[in-house]
């Protein structure tokens, strides 16, 4: 397995994927490169490989495990020739000692291999003033959760999602009755008329997104969807660089029943909201089947932060890294919270003093 870090060919410096640009641009010479650039950088190398931009490499015959046994894989940055210890997701990462980005292409190439990417659209001095906004608006969140050594901790990751085109076909069979009152005088009429109600339906159901990390919280991989598809580029190993990026550990045959069936639930919906005007409907057989089904391994961008609270809980807060939209739970500050009770009681009380409501 190669571990490759991109290099400025002007000064050698670390080339990272700017979100403001969509170029990637060297952090000490201020060098600017576009993605077609990229590409053709090495032409040689161009001709046995996809990602020609791997300035440095060293190849590893095996990776071994971590010397603790917590299940990581060592790895050599071809930078400085420290050890990168990672957990076995890990795609993209950096070094720990000369902070140099390095992606491990043997972890995103062969069956691993995305499709799609959508890069990063909001950089990381956007995302904490963001992530600022979001706190401020909210009344008792602990200082602690937004001091500045936190807000250093947010971490631009790419999450592994599948995304499921589906074309089903429906059908449906029901009972549907009009029942019309009315009177004449002394005699009061009764009128039901009972309709057969066949519905055949066409169903595309486009862009299903399932989170395909175990590790990662489920709320927080699912409460950041959607993303904008159509700006979805061809997956390329370059866009990982100076970002985290992580490997799927779920894969399509232990997502598929969950997401047949949920498509099936609401392709059920679907058809039934179609049929009006009547004033009871009983479903006799309602069927909705899968004729094509298309996966697409795709990597989407997240700004995260984690804190662990004082009661031992982990919050977790993430944005899109697309849109910026937030999805987080926070931890709440008790003691500041029932500070501004008491406040507000003892300001009532002695207004009420003052109007001569409280003897």
């Amino acid at each position: 397995m190669s571990v490759v870090s991109y290099k400025c060919p002007n000064c050698d410096g670390e080339l990272v994927f700017d979100p403001i640009t969509q170029k990637y641009k060297c952090e000490y010479c201020i060098s600017i490169f576009s993605q077609e650039e990229i590409v053709h950088m090495e032409p040689e190398a161009a001709e046995s490989t996809p990602y020609p931009v791997a300035d440095s490499q060293e190849s590893v015959n095996e990776p071994r495990e971590d010397e603790a046994g917590l299940g990581g894989v060592a790895y050599h940055c071809p930078s400085c020739g420290a050890q990168i210890v990672t957990e076995k997701t890990t795609a993209a990462t950096y070094c720990y000692y000369c902070h140099n980005p390095v992606v491990l292409s043997g972890r995103v190439s062969g069956e691993f291999l995305p499709e799609r990417i959508i890069p990063f659209a909001i950089d990381k001095k956007q995302a904490e003033t963001k992530f600022l906004e979001f706190v401020h608006s909210k009344k008792f969140v602990p200082r602690a959760f937004f001091n500045k050594h936190q807000i250093e901790k947010i971490s631009g990751v790419y999450f592994p999602y599948w995304m499921v085109d589906l074309d089903m076909e429906g059908n449906l069979s029901a009972i549907g009755k009009n029942i019309r009152t009315w009177r004449d005088e002394d005699t009061e009429y009764h009128e039901t008329k009972v309709y057969h109600v066949e519905r055949n339906a066409d169903i595309h159901f486009k862009d299903i997104t399932k989170n395909a990390l175990k590790s990662v919280n489920a709320k927080v991989a699912q409460g950041v969807l959607p993303y904008d598809i159509s700006k979805a580029k061809t997956f390329h190993m370059s866009y990982l660089s100076g970002f985290l990026a992580e490997r799927r550990d779920i894969e399509r045959s232990d997502l598929q029943a969950e997401v047949t069936a949920e498509a099936k639930n609401y392709g059920e919906r679907m058809i039934r909201n179609t049929i009006g005007g009547y004033s009871t409907l009983s479903v006799q057989t309602c069927s909705v089947l899968s004729n094509v089904e298309n996966w697409e391994y795709i990597l989407l961008p997240v700004w995260t932060l984690t804190y662990k609270g004082r009661d031992g809980k982990m919050y977790y807060y993430s944005m899109n890294g697309q849109n910026g939209k937030v999805y987080g739970e926070l931890p709440i500050d008790h003691k500041k919270m029932w500070m501004l009770g008491g406040f507000i009681f003892l300001l009532v009380f002695l207004l009420g003093l003052a109007g001569g409501y409280i003897l």
